[in-house]
């Protein structure tokens, strides 16, 4: 192996009438490097926004959700227990769902209401603690006995209001009267806001203590469902079929991975994508391996047959333009994954890139995962590699007594 190693480096360091291939050699370099190099950062920003994306979804919704089939249900203590005591759990709360319309003194809008007990529900909402929420929903003193109402920010916004303003919740589950179906009505005062970074959430989204929206919405003393929390999010799957396995119908159990399960699908669908595209860069590069190497050979035909006619066998002449090839393939790797990973870190450590405010994070969201940086290396190695096969067999086929004749 020592042999075929000095020649093939020998031939890299091309001489002056080999300048055209020792060009194509540097462009082929450049190509697997700029191809890394690529593909390690874009699959960095993809990773990194997939992680954004779950950690602002788990910072409003419960790991796991235990529901009715009947919809709003008798809280169950001994079920709630129950679940608090498997280990790893972090946290159960009773939630209460509604849709209510809420109006202020500028406009109104439509709204999804959740009812919570401010004790058990702060991880609900991301920056709470059970404190916080527990002051900011219980603000009865300084309200005039009102009850208190959390906001997300852009619906507070687009109604107009602010800390200390008060608003009016209506509810189409109200009373019966002889002139029809009469709206609940019920008066708060904003106490808190919140800023998920999801627009859908922070545009609709509004809590209030339980018993407050279970007056609302005419359902008193019964909940949607049981949130629960838990120390391990990526296996609630396992938790649900195990721990929980208990709970049977006509409760049934939710994640957070099966209620986004399409976006977190579309995530990976668009970094797969990606993947592939950007491997194109590196398959371009690894056709500049080939046309070198091709070229390479018809210069070095004479010498091929020298070697040959010293007793060089076949896979030996194989081996020395593979190695050729994967050295071409390893230098492009090797600085397209360190310059990569410092554009990554220069990336995360500064966020000079800006993102307009129609995107969920204002920088650019970055996560280097080893894995990643591993299998994109592996990918462009081996694609070199393949490159090299084709010229490398032809060179080992040659007949050294028909190249010396016409070399």
């Amino acid at each position: 192996m020592g042999a075929e190693l000095f020649i093939a480096g020998k031939y890299l360091r091309a001489k002056r009438k080999e300048g055209f291939i020792s060009l194509i050699t540097l462009l082929s370099v450049a190509g697997v490097l700029l191809g890394v190099m690529a593909l390690v950062v874009v699959i960095a920003v993809m990773s990194g926004s997939e992680t954004e994306f779950r950690n602002r979804i788990l910072g409003l919704e419960p790991h796991v959700l235990a529901m009715n089939y009947s919809g709003h249900f008798t809280p169950d203590p001994d079920m709630e227990d129950k679940i608090r005591q498997i280990p790893g759990v972090t946290a159960v709360s009773p939630i209460l769902f509604g849709q209510a319309m809420i109006r202020s003194s500028n406009s109104f809008s439509g709204i999804i209401l959740r009812g919570v007990e401010p004790e058990k529900g702060a991880a609900l909402i991301k920056g709470y603690t059970a404190e916080d929420l527990g002051a900011a929903l219980n603000k009865t003193t300084i309200t005039k006995g009102l009850p208190g109402i959390i906001l997300g920010q852009s619906l507070a916004h687009a109604v107009g209001v602010m800390e200390g303003d008060r608003v009016i919740l209506m509810s189409a589950s109200g009373i019966i009267s002889p002139m029809g179906q009469i709206p609940s009505m019920k008066q708060f005062v904003v106490t808190g806001t919140f800023k998920s970074g999801m627009s859908e959430y922070d545009s609709s989204l509004a809590y209030a203590r339980l018993d407050q929206v279970q007056a609302l919405v005419a359902a008193k003393g019964k909940i949607s469902a049981y949130g629960i929390w838990t120390e391990q999010i990526f296996k609630v799957k396992d938790l649900s079929q195990k721990e929980l396995g208990f709970i049977k119908y006509p409760y049934y159990l939710r994640n957070w991975m099966d209620i986004n399960h399409s976006l977190f699908s579309a995530l990976k669908l668009e970094k797969t994508a990606m993947f592939v595209i950007l491997t194109l860069i590196i398959l371009v590069a690894a056709f500049n391996i080939a046309s070198a190497l091709i070229m390479m050979v018809m210069e070095k035909t004479r010498d091929i047959a020298v070697l040959k006619a010293m007793g060089a066998t076949n896979s030996m002449i194989r081996r020395i333009f593979i190695i050729k090839g994967m050295i071409i393939g390893i230098i492009g790797t090797g600085i397209g994954t360190t310059l990569g990973v410092v554009v990554c870190y220069v990336l995360k450590r500064y966020e000079f890139i800006k993102l307009p405010e129609a995107y969920p994070f204002s920088t650019l969201p970055i996560q280097l995962e080893y894995s990643d940086v591993i299998l994109t290396a592996v990918s462009a190695l081996v694609i070199c590699f393949l490159s090299t096969l084709y010229p490398s067999y032809k060179a080992s086929r040659m007949n050294p007594v028909e190249a010396i004749r016409y070399g």
